[in-house]
């Protein structure tokens, strides 16, 4: 049998994705090789996952799975890992939601919160996160724990709204109905995919309205007849005036914060976007239409 097959991707952006992949891996292996601990042996060769979406329809518009498919063939956009702190945004609109729904405290960009060590406790077990190079901040704004991806501060977020709200919202956003509401939730412990990050990111790219990421627009037999035909599917999960407070937040993390190297490396549109970090280098971001 045959069949034409209508893939969503843009040519354009999927030989500019798998460049980025060769040239920014090329960087990363340098990096790896330079680390005290593979002294005197071969280091082990870093892999990576990259995919571009429309946020106002979810057409995958670019996706490299791999740095080698002859090497690998496993799928790394669609293999499930700790996003890290590339989750925090999701306990942020939790923490501004709080302002639409009006049940509780409200909490805004400028409430504050103490960035201190502190132990939580929950089902009689302790937790106890710690910052970046174990660093203390004291008292210090939602904004400016969000752009510095403040730890401590998070999780504290989290609690204040209530790690329930939190892992509703990252329900509400497509990550999954397996997240529990637990002190981890805040720094990104639940696995996903990096396609189910791409896809939550689009309800703050695209107004609160989330589209859901799909890779074929359409499939035909050799006598024209449709087998398949995707359109877009959207659901609005997020207020949009949460959405625009969190971009707006997010836009601090690359002016200012722990994602500043984009601009240092020449990207100058407006954009938006959060790194992250646990066993491995995450970053989302987006503009208005990528």
């Amino acid at each position: 049998r045959s069949y034409w097959v209508y893939t969503t991707l843009d040519m354009d952006l999927q030989r500019a994705a798998v460049e980025a992949v060769r040239i920014g891996m090329a960087e990363v292996d340098e990096r790896v090789r330079k680390q005290r601990r593979f002294r005197d042996q071969e280091p082990p060769r870093a892999q990576c996952a990259l995919v571009a979406l429309d946020p106002l329809t979810g057409e995958v518009k670019a996706i490299v799975g791999g740095r080698d498919y002859g090497q690998s063939q496993l799928n790394r956009v669609l293999a499930k890992r700790q996003p890290g702190s590339a989750f925090k945004p999701f306990v942020y609109a939790a923490a501004i939601n709080t302002a639409v729904e009006a049940d509780q405290e409200v909490l805004t960009p400028i409430t504050t919160v103490d960035d201190v060590p502190t132990t939580f406790w929950f089902d009689d077990k302790p937790y106890e996160p710690a910052n970046f190079s174990n660093r203390i901040h004291g008292v210090t704004t939602l904004r400016t724990a969000l752009m510095r991806s403040m730890n401590i501060a998070t999780v504290k977020v989290a609690e204040r709204v209530s790690f329930d709200r939190v892992a509703e919202m990252a329900q509400r956003v497509g990550l999954g109905d397996k997240i529990q509401p637990t002190p981890a939730i805040a720094l990104g412990a639940y696995e996903v995919t990096p396609l189910d990050i791409a896809g939550a990111y689009t309800a703050l790219a695209n107004g609160g309205i989330k589209m859901k990421p799909y890779f074929i627009h359409l499939v035909r037999d050799k006598t024209g007849r449709n087998l398949i035909r995707n359109r877009p599917e959207e659901e609005e999960v997020l207020d949009p005036r949460v959405a625009y407070t969190v971009t707006n937040m997010l836009q601090d993390v690359l002016r200012r914060g722990t994602g500043v190297r984009v601009r240092a490396m020449g990207f100058t549109e407006p954009a938006a976007g959060k790194t992250g970090t646990d066993d491995d280098g995450w970053f989302a971001g987006y503009t208005s239409s990528l």
